[in-house]
């Protein structure tokens, strides 16, 4: 039974490493978002967090433009959080409408975009990248 789990294994890394890996960092667990948000304090990195829902028109509407803005903004770190798994991150940030897009700095909300709004993002991200 061991050769054939590690045959299943091997197989399954190989078919997933064919997969292209998304540029947007999905975060399904309140207390490592918290470790990361503390670490991103020491960077001046912009972190652009999408606030989305998977019942969400809207939120899949923007998805691969969000996609495509990380992919293109490679100096931005772009984050995703449920709002029903992580309610209390959505909370904090006071979220109430899907999407929504923060911006942060040094751990710092510097800006906000609620609705899938591909320009305005877009030139929020030109503006606060640098």
């Amino acid at each position: 039974m061991g050769a054939n789990v590690s045959a299943w294994q091997e197989a399954n890394i190989d078919s997933s490493m064919a997969l292209k890996k998304s540029p947007v960092v999905a975060f399904h667990s309140s207390a490592k978002w918290k470790i990361h948000f503390e670490a991103s304090k020491e960077t001046n990195k912009l972190i652009v967090i999408d606030f989305t829902a998977s019942w969400c028109g809207p939120c899949q509407y923007i998805e691969p433009s969000i996609n495509e803005l990380a992919a293109k903004y490679t100096d931005v770190e772009f984050v995703k959080i449920d709002v029903d798994e992580l309610d209390d991150v959505a909370e904090e940030y006071g979220v109430q409408a899907m999407p929504t897009f923060i911006l942060l700095k040094k751990g710092k909300a510097i800006d906000k975009i609620v609705g899938a709004k591909k320009e305005e993002l877009q030139k929020k991200i030109e503006k606060h990248r640098f």
